[in-house]
């Protein structure tokens, strides 16, 4: 019996030895973490703050959309001039950067249903004899980010190649260069430019609103195969419309 005993014991850690007794392995896959692609010099749609995190409108919708989705999601700060590129090599997976849909944009891009309307507005420098989108045809020199929707009209207005049209990498580069007096005027959406009006409240700038300039709607862009990940974005959109986290969120940025 003790004989009998013993091997048993001796069969069992035999077995234990080649793996039997380890721990079952968890086999469940890990869940997918969405690189989100935001241009963080647009404020207050987005912006580093003094610890060094993204913050803004768009990081906030975004953030409330994932949770309403079900997907995690990582925040890449991505130059705008590239940012397109950069969805397309699959370095990120989506955009959430105040990224006007258009008809163009749809040709490489799936987008989400609308989350802003945005439209463009003039920012003129004091002193400057300009009161309407017309008069920035005798303008010396008109600001615009390259590659934004406003680039694209002032195209269409003063000609692409005029030497009045000044292009930007960004829009501080832009807002400092109108601040300093160095163009005439800027051209660039109402949010960002208003949100730069509200700090600079005494610097005699002007803002000029017009219905020349047509309403524009920001969109969540992914990739065109995508499919599966913009239904849950939208569906995650819905949610956050209902639930009545958007209007909190667009009160706190925009309530005048």
């Amino acid at each position: 019996m003790k004989t009998l005993l013993r091997n048993l014991l001796l069969v069992g850690m035999l077995a234990c030895g080649l793996g039997a007794c380890e721990k079952p392995v968890d086999t469940a896959p890990t869940p997918k973490v969405y690189k989100v692609g935001m241009n963080a010099a647009f404020a207050p749609f987005g912006s580093i703050d003094t610890s060094g995190k993204i913050v803004g409108f768009d990081v906030d919708i975004m953030q409330a959309v994932a949770d309403q989705a079900g997907i995690k999601i990582v925040w890449v700060n991505t130059p705008w001039e590239g940012i397109f590129t950069t969805l397309a090599n699959a370095d990120i997976d989506i955009i959430a950067s105040g990224v006007t849909i258009t008809d163009e944009r749809k040709q490489s891009m799936l987008f989400s249903d609308p989350y802003f309307e945005a439209k463009q507005v003039i920012l003129v420098s004091p002193g400057k004899n300009i009161g309407s989108p017309d008069d920035l045809k005798q303008a010396n020199r008109v600001g615009v980010t390259a590659g934004t929707s406003a680039d694209t009209i002032m195209q269409k207005m003063l000609g692409k190649n005029s030497n009045a049209l000044v292009r930007f990498e960004s829009l501080p580069l832009l807002l400092t260069e109108v601040d300093n007096g160095g163009v005439d005027a800027a051209v660039g959406d109402n949010g960002a430019v208003a949100n730069h009006l509200k700090f600079n409240k005494d610097k005699g700038f002007k803002l000029i609103e017009s219905d020349k300039f047509e309403k524009e709607y920001y969109g969540i862009a992914v990739r065109p195969v995508d499919t599966a990940l913009m239904a849950k974005i939208n569906s995650g959109l819905k949610a956050v419309h209902a639930n009545g986290s958007y209007d909190k969120i667009y009160a706190s940025y925009f309530a005048k």
